[in-house]
């Protein structure tokens, strides 16, 4: 199979089970059962701060042990038999459950044409699975939002939000961040590397339902996962309610440990719509309280890179050094509320420097640059209201990162609680404008095997510009995406698939196009080790030619969804900045204002010139010229100031 997991059987083309087959025409908001109706006051500010940071909470292995029982009673009343995953909230897998007579695998959908290709129509380890919806609760959410893989599977689809009657409408704000947290990214650790964080995720994000966030006392402290149909799929229609066999059994393992109702994502808008948390609710779950795990049928169940299988574990508190996020020390930043990425042992993971492609440009980005570029990102994000938390009017809270123009990380930092999933999306975003507005773009990917030198020619072709992808533009991740979609102009049914698009007659979640191709056969590898077949995947994900040993400039893949900049010097690159953890509009204007002041503070780096940026390319469609997009800030985003249109003009 063209571009596919080699390593796995494929799977027979099978209906979703999480696509309406057992409900009706109602929409749901979502369960709004038991647990707290908001969280409870958050620990005050710092001096000189404005975010408060949040609790010291874990779950103990005890805990660990609830949550299994609980969810592995609701499987049996239900006669399903599961299997079950656990995380902390910076992603290490705290125990995996498997029932008598649980698949030992589920099966991706295939494409809708019958051509599959990327992950489409593939058979995964159904412990893959599981670990992956948990991950994607604990990863999505935070203090101020709780976000499900249902909610996950709302906003990557190719319509928002997906249904038969919004044929038209725009893609899901984060189209693409599945691929994300991927398993030969180099920014996330391995169970190998201890219990620091991000970990990696075998499958990336998950748009499958059965995946939850956990919570103790209003602070998010992991995820529980569910697979029990054999189903790895996504819900393709928001507007009926669905009888999914994993959601219930998730969902009652979440019982003491349950999402504020005022942050779930049935409480968060984007453009105007509520996001999906759960097709069920509390009240139609069976009784389950006071299980025991030592009582549960079934076994812990080893998984090679993430669970030895012989005892549950307690989780990490997320901020402590332990956990490998922690706030910043006075050296490292002067901003009182930063966060940063720690080895576990009190270094740094990324702290700020210069640039390291000196020999490859005239004038790389200094450390003093470097630094001005993130902090003045960071005071942007403080003052900008934010798009995904509850309540109103809340800070956004983000991941920035900052990289050379060979991909390198000059510098990360964070707010104290923005999602994880941002950490390694926001150096996927900063690598993918980076590398797209390069003079190498074109003749990397033409060096690289398989499929990837055709999206070369096919951008070409669709933009008619035989020269195109050799430094002449500079692409922002939204310019990027705009070409990634499976419709151009983006929704618009009855039109061309963007040049690094799959077809819309092969599109699925499992296949988006160039981003998939990229890193599919790393992933493959990686599962392939988790079945005990071959060695594990290197920490990267492309077959680019390699700007160092073992180094490409796309070392966790490329994000197609907004939040990035690349960086001038005048007209030279010299790197770019991805943020990404509150709506894509405030990533956008994080990033490109933030990058603005930062010139204006240093001197010598800024956005790129008016007249290079994408926003200037048209492309000819049925008749009609249409405009790529470069970037979009939110009207009156800030919470200290009725200004309007910020980023117009710059």
């Amino acid at each position: 199979m063209a571009g596919g997991w080699k390593i796995l059987t494929a799977a027979p083309l099978m209906v979703l089970a999480s696509c309406g087959g057992g409900g009706g025409s109602t929409p749901s908001g979502g369960g709004t059962g038991s647990g707290p109706a908001t969280p409870p006051p958050s620990n005050p500010p710092p001096a000189n701060g404005v975010y408060s940071v949040p609790a010291a909470e874990s779950l103990s292995a005890s805990e660990v042990g609830t949550i299994i029982a609980q969810a592995a009673a609701q499987a049996g009343q239900q006669g399903e038999a599961a299997t079950i995953a656990v995380t902390d909230r910076v992603g290490n897998v705290l125990g995996v459950f498997q029932m008598p007579g649980a698949s030992a695998t589920a099966a991706i959908p295939g494409a809708p044409n019958g051509q599959n290709i990327d992950a489409q129509g593939l058979t995964i380890p159904a412990t893959t699975a599981a670990i992956a919806k948990a991950i994607t609760g604990a990863y999505l959410s935070s203090g101020g939002n709780a976000f499900s893989s249902r909610t996950a599977s709302m906003i990557v689809q190719e319509h928002f939000p997906p249904a038969p009657t919004t044929v038209g409408l725009e893609s899901g704000p984060l189209f693409g961040v599945q691929f994300s947290q991927l398993p030969c990214s180099d920014l996330v650790n391995r169970a190998s590397d201890g219990m620091i964080g991000p970990q990696r995720s075998p499958l990336g994000l998950s748009a499958d339902p059965g995946g939850f966030p956990l919570y103790k006392n209003g602070v998010v402290v992991g995820g529980v996962g569910v697979i029990a149909d054999g189903i790895y799929g996504a819900d393709l229609n928001v507007l009926d309610v669905d009888n999914d066999a994993d959601e219930p059994i998730a969902l009652a393992g979440t019982i003491g440990f349950e999402a504020p109702v005022s942050i779930r994502a049935d409480r968060i808008f984007a453009d105007g719509t509520s996001l999906r948390y759960t097709d069920v609710t509390y009240s139609q779950l069976s009784a389950v309280g006071g299980v025991s795990f030592a009582g549960t049928p079934g076994a812990l169940v080893p998984v090679a890179g993430y669970h030895s299988g012989t005892a549950l574990i307690a989780g990490t508190a997320y901020g402590s050094e332990a956990s490998g996020i922690r706030p910043s020390t006075s050296g490292e930043f002067s901003i009182t509320d930063a966060f940063v990425l720690s080895n576990g042992a009190g270094a740094n993971r990324f702290p700020v420097r210069g640039g390291t492609d000196g020999a490859d440009i005239g004038a790389p980005i200094t450390s003093a640059e470097a630094r001005a570029i993130l902090e003045e990102a960071f005071k942007v994000m403080s003052r900008a209201r934010a798009q995904i938390r509850q309540p109103l009017d809340s800070r956004a809270q983000v991941s920035i990162s900052l990289v050379d123009t060979r991909g390198r990380v000059l510098g990360i930092v964070r707010s104290p609680d923005a999602p994880i999933f941002g950490i390694d999306v926001s150096l996927q975003k900063a690598r993918t404008a980076n590398f797209f507005s390069g003079s190498f773009a074109a003749n990397e990917l033409l060096a690289t095997p398989g499929e990837i030198p055709q999206f070369v020619g096919r951008v070409r072709t669709f933009l008619n510009d035989p020269a195109a992808l050799t430094g002449a533009f500079a692409f922002a991740d939204r310019s990027g995406g705009n070409l990634s979609r499976p419709y151009f102009p983006d929704g618009e049914v009855g039109q061309p698939h963007g040049p690094l698009s799959r077809p819309i007659a092969q599109f699925n979640p499992f296949s988006t196009g160039l981003q998939s191709a990229l890193i599919v056969g790393n992933v493959g590898q990686h599962l392939g080790f988790v079945q005990g077949a071959n060695a594990d995947t290197p920490d990267n994900c492309t077959s680019l030619p390699q700007i160092a040993a073992g180094e490409t400039r796309l070392d966790n893949g490329i994000q197609i969804f907004p939040g990035s900049v690349p960086i001038y010097r005048g007209n030279e690159l010299v790197g770019g900045i991805g943020v990404s953890g509150d709506g894509i509009d405030q990533d956008d204007m994080i990033s490109f204002l933030g990058l603005h002041n930062a010139g204006q503070r240093a001197g010598g780096v800024g956005n790129a010139p008016p007249d290079i940026r994408a926003d200037r390319i048209v492309v000819q469609v049925g008749g009609r010229q249409v405009r790529l997009r470069y970037v979009n800030c939110p009207f009156a985003p800030f919470l200290d100031t009725d200004a309007q249109n910020v980023c117009e003009g710059l």
